[in-house]
Parts: structure tokens; sequence; C-alpha cells
């Protein structure tokens, strides 16, 4: 049996080479992106299966006034002491029980959230739904365009090979699954 199978990194690898193939994703710069995944009780199909958390308020400010006070995000950095933007997060074993195609629309539609200013600010669309546009199923249809370009552009297999596998079976291939977990930061007043 192999040794424990670190999912954050793989995943990672897989959203670096999807930010270098893609145009529409050049702007995002991974190593201000901090990857984690997060244990869900069950591999039931429904629910969450990867959130984007943005480290800054809209426009990529560092502050914002709530209840008239200035308020921030708690910091996120790295082992090296750099500090985060965003925090892209995998429900497991949620998102593995996906196939294949849907995880990776799920990967991209999470880096699509990802402001073209890299700026720790979330993609706002306009209208109601800046998140989403006005119709999920547009926004996910897109994403499977861009996965079908990106498998276009022959990634190497042993990139993306663990995602064709569901939980229970990667799990089976090594001595467990491990990876960085990452609680969400808090909002927190400013001390003046």
């Amino acid at each position: 049996m192999d040794s424990p199978f670190d999912f954050t990194l793989h995943i990672r690898r897989v959203a670096e080479d999807m930010a270098s193939r893609l145009p529409e994703l050049a702007h995002i710069d991974m190593s201000r992106v901090a990857v984690s995944f997060c244990q869900t009780r069950s591999g039931a199909p429904h629910g969450m299966f990867a959130s984007l958390t943005p480290l800054r308020f809209a426009g990529g400010a560092a502050t914002a006034i709530r209840r008239g006070r200035p308020h921030a995000v708690q910091r996120v950095c790295d082992a090296a002491g750099q500090e985060m933007l965003y925090i892209l997060s995998f429900y497991l074993p949620r998102f593995q029980n996906l196939v294949f195609r849907e995880k990776l629309i799920t990967v991209l539609h999470e880096l699509w959230h990802i402001s073209p200013a890299f700026n720790g600010d979330i993609r706002r669309h306009s209208g109601r739904y800046h998140a989403h546009t006005c119709s999920q199923a547009e926004y996910d249809a897109q994403m499977g365009c861009l996965a079908d370009r990106w498998l276009a552009l022959s990634p190497p297999e042993g990139l993306w090979g663990f995602l064709s596998d569901d939980f229970q079976r990667l799990a089976a291939h090594h001595s467990g699954i491990v990876g960085l977990k990452i609680r969400r930061p808090r909002i927190l007043p400013v001390e003046t």
C-alpha cells in the first residue's frame, strides 16, 4: 500500500495547470491561494462540493465598516509567511464522489469566482446575482466548456488521474487521504 495521498497538494497542481493553460484564468497566482479540504459527514450527493473564500472585501479593500467600526478578515499566511488572498476548499468525500467531468467543472467554477483583478475579492457580475449571474445552469455550462478546452490541451494524466477515482477507491490505493485543513477566517474589528 502506498503512503497517504495528499489531496490538497494534488488538487492544487490541477488548479495551477488550469490557470497556466486557460487564458481566462491567467490572472490567478496560485501561490496566493490557500488550498484546503473539509470533511463532510457523508458522501451524500447533495450539499457543497467546493467553495472559494475571498480574504478581502469588495474591490479588494483590506477593511470594511461594519456596525460603525472598521473590520478586517483574519489573515491567512503560508508556511513562509506570505499572505493569502483566497482559500479554495474541497469537501471530502463529497467532491471526490462526483463524476470526473463534474469534478473539473467544480474546480473551474471556484477558480472563476476569483476576481480578474486578483485582489482578494470575488468576480462580481452585474445585477442581483453578482456571484453566478442570473443562471447557475449557464454558469456551469460555461465551466463545462472550459473543462473540455483544458482537457483538449492535453494536461498529463499523471496530474489529474486521481480525479477518475471516487473517494473510497482513492483511499484504497493509499494508506489514507491527508491534506491541509484551514478554518474559515473570522471578520474581526480592527483595533485603532
